[in-house]
């Protein structure tokens, strides 16, 4: 029996002996691997056992699952802290959204029309907005912009006809062409179209921007005027007018003849800086007993035509070719002045153009029969919105006065031209922001009167 205990003994000593080297082996010389990465626990005992599992017995047995990885007993507090952040995080973007909405909503919306060539210049020239497509031919055209607190959006082309678009916007500034009967009809039936829009509230305001009569007979709108009981707040109008008050009438640009697609142009060295071929530039229309006449027979003395580049036509034509249009262009980047005698009116699309390429305008400085002339708030007709602006033209009273006139340019060195030039070109460019910015200025203190900024 005692041997049987003693053997038994023995036994057990050598089994811990054993034991306790693979314990110390495992401990301090077995090599260690790098543990497997873990797999995402899917647990699977039930809504209920989630529901009421405390998270220190979650995160342990998480533990358990997971094999070698070390315990964290603060991972679920981890994990509260992480979805409390989110939370956060969320609750901060959509106050922002909020307030950005907030913004856009006070921020005053307007849609124009264009129903008229100008409009381009309007769009184009003055707010320098980009038009999809660029196809000028296209039936529908449409751009948009953001200029000081206003959103604007611009649709022209022959497809956008009264009822067959969609209003976007309250406020509406209308692009209309007056200048004869024709046009004052198709004119007369987008104001009462927008009459109607007005009257069933779907829009507020509404601003026209005036292709006016070259005489300046423009009585057919004024029953539309808000002034005499109408629905137009705000009217813009080409030519001297002499109603022009800057309250609610004020003077606009004639600008370039978009209508014969006239570009937009982006000064280049060479315009600025080399010589040109020729003192002076006419291409245009000579009518019967005007001051052209005479203008063409001072050219025609001393040789002086001969030192520009003349072309003269018996007859206006509405539309270029390609290739008068070119000449066009290249008579304006070639000659340092540009001849702007009287048409039906002083004021002519040929000033701007000549402005776009850097070559002076010379202009004949005289009132043109009608009703145009001096206004309450301007007393330098013709031309009293460019003479208020300070435009570095050169003003004549008679053509008679022009071989002076080319004789100084002769004496000029490139130099002196080149700085002239530039001057222009700023000058215009000026001109053009400072229209921009009334334009938008007085839309926004009359379309919304309670802002005081």
């Amino acid at each position: 029996m005692r041997g049987a205990r003693k053997r038994l003994c023995s036994a057990l000593i050598v089994a811990y002996g054993l034991f306790s080297l693979y314990a110390a082996y495992t401990v301090f010389l077995r090599p260690r691997r790098t543990p497997a990465p873990r797999t995402p626990h899917r647990d699977r005992r039930g809504p209920r056992a989630v529901l009421f599992m405390p998270i220190a017995l979650w995160a342990f047995l998480d533990h358990v699952a997971a094999g070698n990885e070390e315990w964290n007993p603060w991972e679920g507090d981890e994990k509260s802290e992480l979805v409390a952040s989110q939370q956060r995080y969320e609750a901060n973007l959509k106050m922002i959204k909020n307030a950005r909405s907030h913004l856009e909503q006070t921020s005053l919306r307007v849609q124009v029309w264009g129903k008229a060539a100008i409009g381009l210049y309007l769009w184009q020239h003055i707010f320098e907005g980009q038009l999809q497509p660029a196809d000028v031919t296209a039936q529908w055209r449409e751009g948009s912009l953001k200029a000081g607190k206003t959103y604007f959006s611009f649709i022209t082309g022959p497809s956008v006809v009264p009822g067959y678009f969609s209003v976007e916007a309250e406020n509406v500034v209308l692009v209309l062409n007056g200048r004869e009967k024709a046009k004052i009809a198709y004119a007369t039936q987008w104001l009462h179209y927008t009459q109607t829009l007005i009257q069933t509230h779907k829009i507020e305001h509404v601003a026209v921007v005036l292709l006016g009569n070259e005489q300046c007979n423009n009585e057919w709108i004024h029953p539309y005027l808000k002034r005499n009981g109408g629905f137009v707040n705000l009217l813009f109008v080409t030519y001297d007018y002499a109603l022009v008050n800057e309250e609610d009438i004020f003077q606009w640009p004639l600008g370039v003849a978009t209508y014969r697609n006239f570009p937009v142009v982006e000064p280049s060295w060479s315009m600025l800086h080399d010589s040109r071929s020729y003192l002076c530039n006419f291409l245009g229309t000579v009518y019967k007993n005007s001051s052209r006449e005479t203008l063409m027979e001072i050219l025609k003395q001393d040789g002086l035509d001969k030192l520009c580049w003349i072309a003269a036509r018996e007859q206006w034509q509405p539309q270029e070719t390609n290739e008068s249009f070119k000449n066009y262009q290249d008579a304006l980047l070639q000659s340092d002045l540009t001849l702007c005698p009287v048409g039906v009116n002083t004021e002519c699309y040929r000033i701007y153009e000549a402005c776009s390429y850097g070559s002076l305008p010379v202009i004949e400085d005289v009132m043109t029969p009608g009703d145009c002339g001096n206004s309450s708030m301007y007393h330098s007709a013709p031309l009293q919105l460019l003479k208020t602006m300070g435009a570095p033209f050169i003003f004549i009273k008679n053509w008679k006065e022009l071989p002076a006139v080319l004789e100084k340019e002769k004496k000029m060195s490139l130099q002196e031209k080149i700085q002239r030039r530039k001057k222009l070109i700023e000058w215009y460019r000026n001109f053009k922001a400072w229209m921009r910015q009334k334009f938008i200025k007085t839309l926004e203190k009359s379309f919304l009167p309670s802002d005081k900024g």
